[in-house]
């Protein structure tokens, strides 16, 4: 099943980097982060699943096609790359998966399951929601604020278009 959604994300992912219409883009994005979710549920980081669903798939990605939808002219446009530009993100992409194969190789965290949980304090979901909801309640409603101000602005610059 692990290996399922892994191949998931991954031909998700490419499709993501080969396609060249936006909204499709926001599918398989939807795709990627859905099985990246599924891929930590598997390692039973079930808050970490439950955070990817709702922040990411849930808000992240709904605000990407509002944004889309409400501000363009024409949604369905083609996002076409010049020679250079693949090159350069070819580059890009190949220096990043060497990093992060060599960080794999190096890395001192061992692959066994650890019984206490993930570490850093916050072995259960509840901790973490009260942790959420008392000491980091003020980055929290900023992140809140912040996502209602770029909503408003995407709907005032679409009405503004309209005009």
């Amino acid at each position: 099943m692990f290996y399922g959604l892994a191949l998931l994300t991954c031909l998700s992912a490419w499709a993501i980097v080969l396609s060249q219409n936006i909204i499709r883009m926001s599918v398989y994005l939807l795709l990627t982060l859905g099985g990246v979710a599924g891929m930590y549920m598997m390692l039973n980081a079930e808050l970490l699943a439950a955070v990817q669903l709702i922040v990411y798939v849930g808000g992240i990605l709904i605000l990407i096609v509002f944004g889309i939808m409400l501000t363009s002219k024409n949604p369905y446009m083609q996002l076409r790359a010049d020679a250079w530009e693949m090159m350069l993100g070819v580059a890009i992409a190949v220096s990043i998966a060497g990093l992060l194969i060599l960080s794999m190789v190096h890395s001192p965290i061992s692959t066994v399951s650890q019984p206490g949980g993930l570490g850093g304090g916050y072995d259960h979901v509840a901790a973490v929601g009260r942790a959420l909801l008392s000491a980091y309640v003020i980055p929290f409603e900023v992140a809140a604020v912040l996502l209602l101000v770029v909503m408003i602005g995407a709907a005032f610059m679409a009405r503004q278009r309209a005009k």
